[in-house]
């Protein structure tokens, strides 16, 4: 029988819900805990999922507890995990890891110093899909990879979510937070990449609130709110991504990948299951290949799996060291538009070597179980 690792939660906003309820899933995770700088809502959620409402420190204090999940806003990541790393806990942050090079730089070195672990969303390339996807370019079904495209466009968070203004301060904005799904996805696939060009622009440097309660306020926009990427892997191919709150309605493919022998289409890269769709030389028509992995479920998968390296000692896969080359990649992305040429990618090596891909996870397992 599994050792259950305990969890607690700093952060009681929405996406808290399917976190708790989707590693509630995971024979391997013990959720204890949660809190927030505002107790009501960490009480109001406590008693909906019968978890313990405590303070942060009181958090970080508490023995039990071997990982904090981090679902603040972006602007308090480091702060949060250096302080869950100093209490020799391991941290799972919600996207980004932080919102600077120098930050996650800091999250990474004092875990380094402490034998803990860093991880961080998203972690949708570790459902179903995705996985399949993986597979399927790794036993060459569509040759040798060449291309991607990627993209992710709405019209922005404030037709829906309640208290949206910080999706467009600094460490927000649709390229940090949508961007991520789209990156993670693509270097899960390909590997690190060593150099990118991109334009970036606001289009509109207000935004109104139309979701309720604050529907009518005015948000004044601090990031880019289209974002247009291409990106040099060093495996070979090219991506091109777009990542905007500023399209009303769209028709384009959300990820393809392009081979020498084929194509696969698949569903948006913050889906964990979803159609993946496949086209090879001489095929007349698109054919839909079934899942060959069912460890589907939602947010928290990655906090799963990072139990799962505790408990055995290999590595996780959404780890913080992929979480900082995604981060590494959207600033160059900015850098890039703003002076006019490529940037190249430093982060994508350690000791002159392309790091690794994060290993795939083996065919055959049941839903909500990772392997050893």
């Amino acid at each position: 029988m599994l050792a259950k690792v305990k969890v607690g939660i700093i952060g009681c906003g929405n996406i808290s819900h399917q976190y708790i309820q989707n590693m509630k899933t995971f024979d391997i995770l013990d959720v204890k805990s949660v809190s927030d700088i505002d107790m009501e809502k960490a009480d109001k959620i406590a008693a909906e999922y019968d978890l313990k409402s405590v303070s942060a420190d009181e958090l970080y204090s508490d023995p039990e507890i071997q990982i904090v999940v981090n679902l603040t806003i972006p602007s308090s990541h480091t702060d949060i995990s250096i302080k869950t790393i100093e209490a020799g806990k391991s941290i799972y942050n919600e996207k980004p890891l932080a919102i600077s090079r120098a930050d996650a730089g800091r999250i990474l070195e004092a875990a380094h110093k402490k034998g803990v672990l860093v991880g961080s969303a998203p972690d949708n390339f570790l459902g179903g899909s995705l996985q399949t996807c993986r597979k399927l370019i790794d036993d060459s079904w569509i040759g040798t990879p060449v291309a991607a495209t990627a993209f992710f466009a709405t019209h922005g968070p404030e037709d829906w979510h309640p208290n949206p203004a910080f999706y467009y301060e600094i460490g927000a904005g649709p390229l940090f937070d949508l961007g991520p799904y789209s990156l993670t996805a693509l270097v899960s696939l390909f590997g690190p990449a060593r150099r990118v060009t991109g334009s970036a622009r606001i289009s509109f440097p207000e935004r109104s609130i139309l979701s309720q309660p604050l529907y009518g306020e005015i948000i004044k926009v601090d990031v880019p709110t289209h974002v247009a990427g291409v990106i040099d892997f060093v495996s070979g191919p090219v991506a091109s991504i777009i990542a905007s709150f500023d399209i009303r309605y769209a028709n384009q493919p959300l990820i393809e990948i392009y081979g020498a022998e084929g194509t696969l289409s698949l569903p948006g890269p913050n889906k964990f299951a979803g159609s993946v769709l496949m086209r090879r030389i001489g095929a007349e028509h698109w054919s839909e290949v079934p899942l060959t992995h069912t460890t589907t479920v939602g947010r928290g998968i990655g906090v799963a799996d990072m139990a799962y390296a505790l408990t055995s000692g290999r590595k996780h896969r959404a780890s913080g060291e992929l979480a900082f080359h995604v981060l590494d990649l959207m600033h160059a992305i900015i850098e890039a538009s703003d002076r006019g040429e490529h940037v190249m990618v430093e982060s994508g090596y350690c000791e002159g070597k392309p790091f690794e891909r994060p290993t795939p996870i083996p065919v055959g397992l049941r839903p909500q179980e990772l392997d050893m």
